[in-house]
């Protein structure tokens, strides 16, 4: 997640009146595919891979991303009983907040203890840290100034979600790029890589609404 230049550009899933698809080439083994928190659909590309794989796989996975898009539409008219995720739960939104105000209030609560246990992890210290509500990272680090940025919108996942980002962003000061020095340090640190990067693939709510069903 460090900084890095970004040459973005919009395909289509599925040809001609498909559903558009920012694609961006990233330093990423491979293609990945997801639908960010504003509905907007992102397609993340290796170096090497070319734009007509990138659209064969857009258009194999068509029917995926209209099944989400869908799903969203569906958990937007649902979200309208007054309830948002908040760490992998529903709660009530407070009256007169929007749900990213209540994430920024709720993520400057809880950063302060996480980034004390993952910078002793870690073995890095951060300069500053800023709270954004960000569409496309859920965090971003400029290893030369020391600076880290976090996604407001972490709140509205479970807890470990927040340690992951924060652990991946502090690893950046060690290891800007996503080769295999920086996943064994980050293993080091935050053994269940894996584990957090799935949840992160799904959509907060419907993580929540799980979690209620189960109770």
């Amino acid at each position: 997640m460090a900084d890095t230049a970004r040459k973005t550009t919009v395909l289509l899933a599925g040809g001609a009146g498909g559903v558009p698809v920012e694609a961006e080439r990233r330093r990423v083994r491979r293609l990945n595919l997801r639908l960010r928190a504003d509905g907007s659909a992102h397609l993340s590309i290796p170096q090497r891979c070319t734009l007509a794989q990138a659209q064969r796989f857009l258009d194999a996975h068509e029917a995926w991303l209209r099944e989400r898009l869908r799903r969203r539409e569906e958990r937007a008219v649902a979200a309208a009983d007054g309830r948002v995720p908040l760490w992998g739960q529903l709660v009530e939104l407070p009256a007169g907040t929007t749900p990213d105000e209540l994430y920024r209030r709720e993520l400057a609560a809880r950063l302060p203890e996480v980034v004390a246990r993952m910078e002793a992890a870690t073995g890095r210290h951060a300069i500053g840290w800023q709270l954004r509500a960000m569409s496309s990272r859920w965090g971003s680090c400029t290893p030369a100034t020391g600076r880290i940025r976090i996604n407001v919108r972490l709140a509205a996942y479970p807890p470990a979600c927040l340690d992951y980002v924060v652990a991946h962003e502090l690893t950046h000061l060690a290891e800007p790029s996503h080769d295999a020095r920086f996943h064994e340090l980050l293993a080091r640190a935050y053994p269940d890589e894996r584990a957090a990067r799935a949840l992160l693939r799904r959509d907060a709510r419907e993580l929540a609404e799980e979690t209620t069903r189960a109770r």
